[in-house]
């Protein structure tokens, strides 16, 4: 587990060293124009959107550590070429490349979590992981920063060429993890198409899981969607935030997280998962009501921004609470032996949600400031909704397992009892 939670740390770290300054290298500094700067950021996610389908059932087939590994090498790949390609066909092919060996990367890690931790340390595994994300991608983002030079295209070959060896670096220190033998699709190409293709129809006829993909989706288009596009948008063009107040509340954010993460843990383990889900829709739509001020209000200067730095810092305590709840919550509602095609699902759900968001709310942002945050704040009321209802469809074990549990000691029975085989 603690090789797992360092190449999670290591993976975002290479995405936060190179993603941040994508769009200045291809529109600057290889002098290819902001449409094929915009093309690129767009590669990234049509290429994550394409290959998590697949990722799901090789996962399922063949285990998350040969799919980790393949994914890893083809980022590696990706980040290296890319940092020698002076065409605009050299760098979409790149760019393709580098997206989906990183998007692969989510939900084999994530699998890989699952199967080394039981239903007692799972939800502080994956606090543990959103942790380490977090801080791998702001000090990544802080180091590529710091080596960058606009006038140079030797520096950033430099830092696609760090950023391969870090995922390099991550392939041999994941190739010493042993897994734990879970239960996998078998090997038989017939028999592994059937059960493939099972497993699939059986996820959609879930509807616990139905329905935790469809929060899925408002929680990250009304969040993690607004983050770079719609939200500082509003912030530039509705509230008057200068450039360098943006980078002040995204700090806060990750502050926030980096602060309130194991904080809430105990609280949030002791509660029923889709009531602490229903709880972050809540604090988000007071972010959004700070967000309303910042903009419309007619406070001072100084209070806009306090307001808008403090909406961001909201988001990041929602985060905390989500992160050792809803990733737990996929791996308990997957039967036996699926937990990498749930993941996968959840994660193309997630590539999805990150795709539209920033389509959706930063034209609408610049354009009707007032109706943006009304719309993500209704968004954010409509996270509760969801979640309650998801909480009714839940059994005691998935939606509270901390009682459940409970109930398993003091009969005397296993505390660790798995809960996976009851979804």
């Amino acid at each position: 587990m603690r090789r797992i939670h360092v190449g999670n740390a290591l993976s975002a770290f290479g995405l936060g060293f190179t993603v941040p300054y994508l769009y200045v290298y291809v529109a600057q500094v290889r002098g290819l124009g902001a449409m094929t700067a915009g093309i690129v950021l767009a590669v990234f996610a049509v290429a994550a959107l394409i290959v998590l389908p697949f990722a799901g059932r090789a996962i399922a087939r063949r285990g998350p550590l040969p799919v980790l590994l393949a994914a890893l090498v083809t980022a590696a790949l990706g980040a290296l070429s890319l940092g020698l390609a002076g065409g605009a066909g050299a760098v979409l092919l790149s760019a393709a490349a580098l997206g989906a060996g990183q998007a692969v990367m989510q939900p084999a890690l994530a699998t890989m979590i699952v199967d080394c931790s039981t239903a007692e340390t799972r939800s502080r595994a994956f606090a543990m992981q959103f942790f380490l994300q977090n801080l791998g991608l702001g000090v990544g983002g802080l180091i590529g920063g710091h080596l960058v030079d606009t006038t140079r295209v030797s520096s950033f070959t430099l830092l696609f060429a760090i950023e391969a060896a870090v995922f390099l670096l991550l392939v041999v220190l994941m190739a010493t993890v042993r897994i734990p033998r879970s239960p996998r699709i078998a090997d038989d190409p017939a028999e592994a198409g059937k059960t493939a293709g099972t497993g699939w129809r059986q996820l959609v006829g879930n509807r616990a899981m139905v329905q935790l993909c469809g929060l899925g989706f408002v929680l990250f288009f009304a969040c993690y969607g607004q983050f770079e596009s719609g939200l500082s948008a509003y912030g530039v063009e509705a509230a008057g935030i200068d450039t360098s107040t943006l980078g002040t509340a995204l700090a806060a954010n990750t502050l926030m997280i980096v602060v309130a993460q194991f904080a809430v843990l105990k609280f949030v383990e002791r509660r029923r998962r889709s009531r602490v889900i229903a709880a972050v829709g809540l604090i988000w739509a007071v972010a959004w009501a700070a967000a309303a001020y910042a903009g419309l209000g007619q406070g001072s200067r100084a209070m806009a921004t306090a307001a808008f730095v403090s909406t961001y810092a909201l988001f990041g305590l929602g985060e905390a609470m989500l992160s050792p709840t809803v990733a737990p919550l996929v791996a308990d509602l997957a039967p036996e032996g699926m937990a990498g095609q749930y993941n996968s699902a959840f994660a193309l759900v997630k590539q999805l949600a990150l795709a539209l968001g920033p389509a959706a709310g930063g034209p609408l942002a610049a354009s009707l400031p007032g109706p943006y945050v009304v719309t993500f704040l209704v968004f954010s009321l409509l996270i509760t909704v969801l979640a309650l209802r998801l909480g009714r469809g839940l059994s005691a074990a998935q939606d509270h397992p901390w009682a459940a549990r409970s109930r398993v000691v003091a009969r005397g029975g296993v505390a660790a009892e798995p809960v996976g085989a009851e979804a």
